[in-house]
């Protein structure tokens, strides 16, 4: 039960963290290119809400890794040599990789926060945040999502 809840609530939430995160990039990059001032009002709240429901996306991940049967379960049962490739994404390739990915939200994010120019704002934010989301988007089990 508690886990059909969470593994519900992780997965529509993905949406809603993805669009942000994509949001957040494709500000950077057209605030980058097209030489604006950096806002506390857009830009900066747009970055700050990337950066939270980014990790609170990872609390609810590590919750449902550990009260799923397909998270440290199938580790502590099968042993890492026992893993197919698909409980492998799940079990260890999606929680590790989306970590490293918060990692780099979280220093763009502070490294932004140093930074007066508008320019170099949103370059650091494009880059780290950019990145991020690329790692968060090569490690979705996209076949268990959408079946």
């Amino acid at each position: 039960m508690i886990y059909e809840i969470i593994y519900k609530l992780h997965s529509f939430f993905a949406y809603i963290v993805l669009a942000v995160l994509i949001l957040a990039v494709i500000n950077a990059i057209t605030g980058l290119t097209k030489n604006r001032m950096f806002t506390l009002e857009k830009d900066f709240r747009i970055s700050l809400f990337a950066l939270i429901l980014s990790h609170i996306q990872l609390l609810i991940g590590i919750i449902l890794y550990f009260v799923s049967p397909k998270g440290f379960y199938t580790i502590s049962e099968l042993g890492m040599g026992g893993l197919t490739s698909a409980s492998r994404l799940l079990a260890v390739e999606h929680p590790f990789i989306n970590i490293i990915a918060l990692v780099f939200i979280t220093i763009g994010w502070s490294k932004h926060k140093k930074i007066m120019e508008a320019n170099r704002k949103f370059k650091t934010i494009a880059i780290f945040y950019g990145i991020g989301l690329v790692l968060i988007l090569t490690r979705l089990p996209w076949g268990q999502w959408f079946a």
